[in-house]
């Protein structure tokens, strides 16, 4: 079997030449938000580059394929959808107007190195557990236990959590009569990112599925699950959306107030 230390290599030169034709496409349509989409399904793609090289047909390495694809394409066509709908994001085209300027990059090569050059890795590193874990099963090719099953319950939940928490958002936005104002019901009455808390959910899922198949594996790709959780909470997640919400949501103080910043909670009171 392909060793892990190649296999991973083999992916991430994989992953760096899509980024490179996307940050491509990128500069033509002077535009890099579709990176958002990419993140998910650039994780579909590892962990189908994985399965490719080690042909494994091991039920972990079935289960792992299975949700990472569900949850990657599910999330990459509603931001996709978001994308084609709303045009760039701000948040973008703010980062690529301050560094540019500061720096007196071009706006190609401020694309490159503070967008897709800095996804790439994060993304690869967040995928870990799927990538290691169909590796590992390829030579152990063993009956899910308590751990995996448990694990996919898990990643399964994250990942309706997250779609009811997109759909409810979409409707939310598409009535006029809400402009301004701060979703407050639904799953967002018991947190205010039902979308990152599924995010997060999913992949530590997806981890105890790795970790089903022992420590070694589990301990490697650990990162994966710790990094993005701590991204979105702490880093470039909740903390930089709060932080525009709080300027263009009068409400959104109190709301912060009476609810839970990412695990699911009953609300403090009820405004």
């Amino acid at each position: 079997m392909i060793d892990a230390l190649l296999l991973l290599a083999m992916n991430f030169a994989g992953l760096l030449g899509v980024i490179l034709i996307l940050w491509g496409i990128s500069v033509i349509i002077r535009d890099v938000s579709f990176i958002d989409a990419f993140w998910a399904f650039g994780m579909v793609l590892l962990a189908w580059g994985t399965w490719w090289q080690v042909g494994a047909e091991a039920p972990h390495a079935k289960l792992l394929l299975g949700l990472t694809t569900l949850w990657g394409l599910r999330l990459a066509i509603h931001l996709t959808i978001r994308w084609a709908g709303h045009g760039e994001d701000p948040r973008y085209k703010k980062i690529l107007a301050y560094t540019g300027e500061k720096r007196k990059w071009s706006w190609a090569k401020t694309a490159l190195v503070m967008v897709f050059l800095t996804q790439a890795p994060l993304l690869f590193i967040t995928c870990l557990p799927a990538q290691l874990g169909i590796w590992a099963s390829a030579n152990d090719p063993q009956a899910i236990g308590i751990a995996g099953w448990i694990g996919a319950a898990a990643a399964l939940a994250g990942i309706a959590f997250e779609s009811i928490g997109d759909a409810q958002l979409d409707a939310f936005r598409k009535n006029p009569a809400n402009k301004g104002k701060v979703l407050d019901t639904g799953l967002w009455r018991y947190t205010r990112h039902p979308n990152y808390f599924g995010d997060a959910l999913t992949w530590w899922g997806i981890w105890l599925v790795t970790l089903d198949l022992g420590w070694g594996t589990a301990l490697a790709s650990l990162i994966g699950p710790v990094f993005l959780t701590f991204t979105l909470t702490r880093w470039s997640g909740k903390a930089l959306l709060e932080k525009g919400l709080h300027k263009t949501r009068p409400d959104y103080a109190a709301y912060v107030a009476r609810t839970s910043g990412f695990i699911p909670w009953p609300p403090k009171t009820r405004a």
